[in-house]
């Protein structure tokens, strides 16, 4: 099963937004303290909805008891500052991906100890980052669509694993009459 873990996640509205989309696809969600708001905050129910009951959630009351609960080569790290595209990321049944918080993003010293783990999602320059929830949900769709994993059982099988065609190399193909 996959995992996402945040990182000291600051906006109440953005976790809500990640836990449905955890929800839905049947994906971990582990939440690293301090966090900026209570685990009871109504702007987190409400962005999340009645999925709570649906979450498997986990609470780490910080960053070593998270690296306690996970092996190191599980995670799978976010960052605007990543080296590698996220189509290049190698995904596995059991990653864990892991992304900063919105003000500061990942902490330096995972940008520093595994630069080889760190991973982008790419972007036009002069774009400082995406947000949150929208970078979890692209990282996580693409994690599901390289792993053929069937989400809605009773949906199209999914399309064989492929990588995306790399920018500018598509093809053009004129329509003849």
């Amino acid at each position: 099963m996959l995992s996402v873990a945040l990182i000291e996640p600051q906006i109440p509205p953005n976790t809500g937004n990640i836990a449905r989309s955890c929800a839905a696809t049947d994906t971990s969600l582990h939440l690293i303290e301090p966090f900026g708001f209570s685990i009871e905050d109504g702007e987190l129910r409400r962005a999340g909805l009645d999925y709570w009951n649906e979450v498997d959630l986990w609470l780490h009351p910080h960053w070593r008891a998270f690296r306690e609960a996970v092996a190191r080569e599980r995670c799978l790290y976010f960052s605007a500052h990543g080296g590698r595209s996220h189509f290049q990321a190698p995904y596995a049944q059991n990653s864990v991906l892991v992304f900063g918080n919105e003000t500061h993003g990942l902490p330096e010293r995972i940008l520093v100890k595994h630069p080889e783990r760190v991973f982008r999602i790419p972007m036009r320059p002069g774009i400082r980052c995406l947000n949150l929830a929208t970078a979890v949900g692209i990282v996580l769709y693409e994690a599901i669509r390289q792993l053929g994993m069937r989400i809605d059982p009773e949906g199209p099988e999914p399309a064989t694993s492929r990588r995306p065609a790399e920018a500018g190399s598509h093809s053009h193909h004129p329509t003849t009459e």
